[in-house]
């Protein structure tokens, strides 16, 4: 008997916070997440040019579902498991580890700038 694809949505697992939610078949693991509403890839321009969901596929089997610019994911990283989880589906279930150091992006350096050069921010 051949194994088949799954045709259903395939949980997927952000490993730092066991965050879980179902993605679809051909939706990338950005938007599969985004469209659940919840939180752990960090988010940014959604279509491969910012590299802020940069993640590493710890477990399961993904599909690009288009190009990945070696500015974000060199070839070495991406034999180590690294993505761009705004460029690639599920396949299987998925376990992943956020790649970035992004946590609460602007929240502090907001304040840390705000505080550091008032004499900059002009409205």
């Amino acid at each position: 008997m051949q194994a088949t694809a799954v045709l259903g949505p395939s949980s997927v697992c952000v490993v730092q916070t066991g965050e879980t939610y179902a993605c679809s078949p051909g939706e990338s693991l950005l938007r599969g997440m985004l469209r659940l509403g919840r939180k752990g890839i960090p988010v940014g321009c959604v279509n491969g040019g910012c590299g802020v969901c940069k993640v590493r596929i710890v477990e399961g089997q993904i599909k690009a579902l288009g190009p990945i610019s070696r500015a974000h994911v060199t070839l070495d990283e991406e034999n180590q498991g690294y993505t761009l989880a705004c460029r690639v589906a599920p396949q299987t279930p998925v376990n992943l580890e956020v790649a970035g150091k992004l946590s609460k992006p602007f929240s502090k350096g907001r304040a840390e700038s705000a505080t550091a050069s008032p004499s900059i921010q002009q409205q």
